[in-house]
């Protein structure tokens, strides 16, 4: 994104502007749904020329988008079931990612693969891995990462001597990406608003518009002040992953896309619990468990489940989180305890339903649909290709609208924050030096705004108490707390500390320390009141008690069943004299 468009922000009174727009006029496309794949479809139709608007239920990149591995990856175990397409469409999008569409947001993250046969297993995994660094090359791209390497036990020992020595026979280390999955879906929606798209959080989808056969637009309610509104458009987009059959059920009937919903469960530890200068990859009978670096904490996961219960908190179980345990202390010589888990998060995979039952077998292949005149469904895919999808599903909006639409231009388009950010990354210590942070501080900002850093920065010559980190999230600045709110969309106290930030699941406090002064520092951009704040802090708190009673379950119904006693969100009256 160039600094002469300029960044669009997402504050509260954009999102009323945007809500405005959207009930007064026609719009070519609409998309329903505010994860990456709906984001990447309002950014492709915005940058195709149409006039789009996006509404999301609750807060952007909720569900599956803010829970996943949070890895940029091929998929390497595709190549054992010859999926040789997906997984060089995956690592050429890795490598547009890393390399021109957001560097400041995708970085590269090493891998061991520990080997525990001796004889065959190095040659075919060699092989394998072989094949994957080959296939990582793209037209006018290198890979992005560097090649794989072997390593002896030995050397392997030295890379990650929280290995358990008789626990495998020697290793070979690669390479992938990783990604803060909710940051980026935020950053997706921000260049689609500078390119014109109307984007809206807390706006359901409650119904649709129809002249006879055709749909002509959605219904939407703003769950903020209740007020219902129809918005009108020429072709109607769901990317609503798990919840696609729900919305599909809305047009009166089952439709041509089915999907079933997969769980899978991390952990977070911190980063002193494991002792290695690598991630690590496991096999497991059902997949893979992946340790992954994360600042300071290692994320491990992951689980692989059926599930039929909320989609809206999937709940993980006693029995998920020592599965994680058990499969991971398997190889690690001083094990981890449920003590050394920081923070717990269950997030939903949207496979295509297939013949088998069991749901690593299902398709993470994505599909589009036009089931019905005007309205477009896309589901199923992995982050790592939301771009593809996105593009595949706007063409199909382009033959419904019958106009001369140009084709997806955004593997060209850099999302926010990456134009200009190589220079400012170079400048780092200048920068240092002029806003009075340290050059750490500076690194956190770059790698989370990219080149808007100066957005943030301003914010902290306005006010310099907001150059102090959160007591009790350290990691974090006042002035990203309110940030979050003026230019990113977050309208409550819960979007900040488990999307805006990870603050939920990196502290074993799980933000209970850092609420009250976290939602202090909200109330002023967005409006709220002492009786707002205090509602604030006491929702927040009810969510994580459920969610930690709900992790000493054995199973999914009893864990389920918590988490659902817990209180939704408490809406935000309108400003006074305000309405839609």
């Amino acid at each position: 994104m160039t600094a002469r468009l300029g960044t669009a922000r997402l504050g509260p009174g954009e999102r009323y502007a945007a809500l405005d727009s959207m009930g007064s006029q026609e719009l070519d496309v609409v998309v329903v749904g505010g994860g990456v794949v709906g984001a990447g479809v309002a950014l492709d139709a915005a940058t195709r020329g149409l006039s789009v608007g996006l509404v999301e239920a609750r807060d952007f990149a909720s569900g599956t988008s803010s829970r996943s591995s949070k890895l940029i990856h091929g998929g390497l175990r595709y190549l054992e079931q010859l999926n040789f397409d997906l997984v060089r469409e995956a690592l050429q999008e890795r490598s547009l990612l890393l390399q021109r569409i957001a560097p400041h947001l995708v970085r590269p993250v090493p891998f061991m693969f520990p080997l525990t046969h001796t004889g065959w297993e190095r040659p075919y995994v060699g092989a394998g891995l072989v094949l994957y660094d080959s296939l990582g090359f793209s037209f006018g791209f290198t890979r992005g990462v560097p090649g794989h390497r072997h390593l002896s036990r030995r050397r392997a020992l030295r890379l990650a001597p929280a290995l358990r020595r008789t626990s495998f026979t020697g290793a070979v280390q690669y390479w992938d990406a990783q990604v803060d999955d909710a940051r980026y879906v935020m950053t997706l929606l921000r260049t689609a608003a500078t390119y014109g798209a109307h984007v809206a959080s807390r706006a359901q989808v409650v119904g649709f518009l129809r002249e006879g056969e055709r749909v002509t637009g959605v219904r939407v309610c703003d769950l903020e002040t209740g007020t219902e509104l129809d918005v009108r458009a020429r072709q109607v987009v769901n990317a609503t992953g798990v919840w696609t059959d729900d919305i599909q059920e809305l047009v009166g009937g089952r439709g041509q896309i089915h999907v079933n919903a997969s769980k899978g469960v991390h952990l977070l530890v911190p980063r002193d619990r494991i002792h290695s200068l690598t991630g690590i990859i496991l096999r497991t009978e059902k997949s893979v468990l992946f340790v992954i670096p994360w600042g300071r904490h290692w994320i491990i996961g992951t689980t692989d489940t059926a599930w039929t219960l909320d989609k809206a908190h999937p709940a993980a179980s006693r029995t998920d989180i020592d599965y994680v345990l058990d499969h991971v202390n398997a190889v690690l010589s001083v094990p981890l305890t449920r003590d050394d888990v920081e923070g717990v998060y269950a997030g939903l995979r949207p496979l295509l339903r297939g013949e088998s039952e069991q749901t690593s077998q299902l398709s993470r292949e994505h599909v589009v649909a036009h089931p019905v005149p005007g309205l477009v469904m896309v589901a199923g895919g992995k982050f790592t290709t939301y771009r593809v999808m996105a593009a595949d599903a706007v063409d199909a909006v382009a033959h419904g609208l019958d106009l001369r639409v140009p084709p997806s231009c955004t593997d060209r388009i850099p999302l926010a924050g990456a134009e200009g950010y190589q220079a400012r990354w170079n400048s780092r210590n200048r920068l240092a030096e002029s806003s009075g942070l340290h050059v750490a501080r500076i690194e956190h900002l770059l790698q989370r705004y990219g080149s808007m850093i100066d957005e943030v920065l301003v914010l902290i010559e306005a006010d310099p108490s907001l150059a102090r980190p959160l007591t009790g999230a350290d990691d974090y600045l006042r002035a990203e707390i309110v940030y979050a709110a003026t230019h990113e969309g977050a309208r409550h106290l819960n979007d900040v500390l488990t999307r805006r930030t990870h603050i939920s699941i990196e502290t074993f406090h799980r933000g209970l320390a850092v609420a009250e002064e976290a939602a202090e520092l909200l109330a002023g951009p967005l409006g709220w009141d002492a009786e707002q704040v205090k509602r604030e802090v006491e929702y927040y708190t009810k969510r994580v008690e459920a969610e930690r009673a709900s992790q000493e379950q054995d199973t999914d119904q009893e864990a389920d069943a918590i988490q659902m006693g817990a209180p939704e969100i408490v809406p935000v009256a309108a400003p006074e004299g305000r309405s839609l």
